[in-house]
């Protein structure tokens, strides 16, 4: 059955098997009519069911993105120390292959939040097929090393982009990414949340929520979607 017919009530659970050991995945299916198909990984900290990823997949869901969220080995463990990048690299291959065997999506847009959208960035980098990448708080360097920029792979990067990051993110610092992108050779949307700290939470005084801020990532996510993938935009474009 296609994701976009099954209701929230039937978002099945799945069991992965990753080098030897088992993790879990699950499938959320849009809440209007689906567009895309994203394959939504977690933070270093977090899990698949975490509240920021609960938050932002709700969001995406309400925009027209079928979700599939799913845990590292190491949080499936319950351990709070990430695993080796080349596990982390070969459990987002498994949920991708996951993904295009039980719902042959239209399209594929792989991601996540800081360490998970790394990973995805990554395997985009090295030739995985996907049809774009989403990042949330794209983790640019370790926090107070701004000399140590994980940057290398991003010009092997090829299809189209979206990222957010928070104009306090103490991740990524607006000018180092902005210098960064400089060289960077896929259509890169930047979209920065101001006042927004890696977690996407802003200051009181800014006179802004953390459901504002999710709105704004909602209503850009839904813009990118349709100036991307939409060929009605795509034939006006051309006729431009």
């Amino acid at each position: 059955m296609r994701a976009s017919r099954l209701s929230e009530r039937e978002a099945p659970a799945w069991r992965i098997q990753v080098d030897g050991e088992v993790t879990s995945a699950l499938f959320e299916p849009a809440t209007p009519r689906a567009h895309a198909v994203y394959v939504f990984a977690h933070g270093a900290g977090g899990h698949m069911r975490d509240s920021r990823m609960e938050a932002l997949a709700k969001v995406l869901r309400a925009r027209g993105c079928d979700i599939v969220r799913f845990n590292f080995p190491y949080s499936e463990r319950g351990s709070r120390r990430p695993d080796a990048m080349p596990l982390l690299k070969a459990c987002t291959l498994a949920v991708i292959e996951r993904v295009r065997n039980e719902l042959a999506p239209r399209i594929l847009i792989v991601g996540g939040r800081s360490m998970g959208g790394r990973v995805a960035s990554m395997l985009a980098a090295d030739g995985v097929a996907c049809d774009g990448l989403m990042l949330f708080a794209y983790p640019l360097h370790p926090a107070g090393k701004p000399e140590k920029l994980r940057d290398a792979h991003l010009r092997e990067i090829d299809v189209p982009v979206l990222c957010f990051n928070g104009t306090r993110d103490s991740l990524c610092r607006r000018d180092l990414m902005e210098n960064v992108l400089r060289g960077v050779h896929a259509p890169w949307r930047m979209h920065w949340l101001e006042g927004a700290d890696h977690s996407f939470h802003v200051l009181k005084s800014s006179g802004r929520s953390y459901d504002d801020v999710l709105a704004e990532v909602g209503n850009a996510t839904c813009e990118w979607l349709s100036d991307t993938f939409n060929p009605a935009n795509a034939k006006r474009s051309e006729d431009v």
